[in-house]
């Protein structure tokens, strides 16, 4: 299962709204669970999550 967690950024020209997501995915090698970081675009989270 997947969480979202949100960071906060400085308002600053141009700087568009983050959002840090947090994905587990099974590692085929090892059969352990990752976690998979990234900073996505705030309403590009479904995308992130829908890579697999």
């Amino acid at each position: 299962m997947a969480k979202k967690a949100v960071a906060t950024f400085d308002a600053k020209a141009g700087a568009k709204h983050m959002v840090k997501c947090i994905r587990m995915d099974k590692s085929p090698k090892t059969g352990a669970y990752i976690f998979t970081e990234q900073l996505v675009e705030e309403g590009k989270e479904k995308e992130f999550f829908a890579k697999k």
